[in-house]
């Protein structure tokens, strides 16, 4: 019988700390999170490319401390006076207006507050009209992750392969790892790849569904 043989019995993907990978790359920004409430000022703010684990762990914390993951500022606000009193972390920060933002900055300290951002950039380089907000941002701690290195990415496709029920082989993976980009979504779009293909999850399998996706040249040809 098929060692991998499938049925439709997946697992939903989960946005919880456990299935958090932990590396090199983004452990300091891990720790940082698990200081809270004890910010400075209490806000943090968390920069890394796409891929890193920003929203993932924005969206943790929220959870957690009780609070509001926005990820959509303009979509999900009608009224800032709502979320007083209460934790929030703020998904591409660099995405609101300046008065939202400042808004939201002055909130965090209001006790039971707080105020998680996260960006692709530093707040530095972004274009903000406000004097005293520039001078806010200036003035706030910034933790960056890096993109995932091979310990992140590994665990990140073994947790994928988890959710849907494959158990690839050390060396599919070691190979994933040398072939994809260092990227959650594109792990996750990889995973979803060979899945469709309702076989066992080879290194040969893996080798000819990428290359049929356009993946890139194999390191290893």
């Amino acid at each position: 019988m098929d060692s991998q043989l499938r049925f439709d019995l997946k697992r939903d993907i989960s946005h919880g700390r456990r299935d958090f990978v932990v590396g090199p790359t983004n452990e300091a920004a891990v720790e940082a999170l698990d200081a809270w409430p004890d910010w400075l000022g209490r806000i943090l703010m968390l920069v890394g490319p796409q891929g890193s684990g920003k929203s993932h762990l924005a969206r943790d914390w929220a959870t957690a401390a009780e609070g509001h993951f926005l990820c959509d500022v303009e979509a999900e606000l009608a009224d800032l006076h709502t979320l007083e009193g209460s934790p929030v972390a703020v998904d591409d920060a660099d995405r609101v207006d300046d008065e939202t933002l400042f808004h939201l900055i002055n909130q965090a300290g209001a006790e039971g507050g707080g105020l998680l951002l996260t960006s692709r950039t530093r707040p530095q380089s972004w274009k903000v009209e406000l004097p005293d907000l520039r001078s806010r941002l200036n003035a706030l701690r910034v933790v960056e992750l890096g993109e995932p290195d091979d310990v992140v990415l590994t665990g990140v496709l073994r947790r994928l392969f988890e959710q849907a029920l494959i158990k690839p082989s050390d060396e599919t993976l070691a190979y994933l790892v040398r072939r994809i980009e260092r990227s959650v979504p594109k792990a996750r779009e990889v995973v979803r790849l060979l899945d469709a293909e309702h076989k066992p999850v080879t290194r040969k399998l893996a080798k000819e569904v990428l290359e049929r996706a356009g993946f890139g040249d194999d390191p290893e040809d």
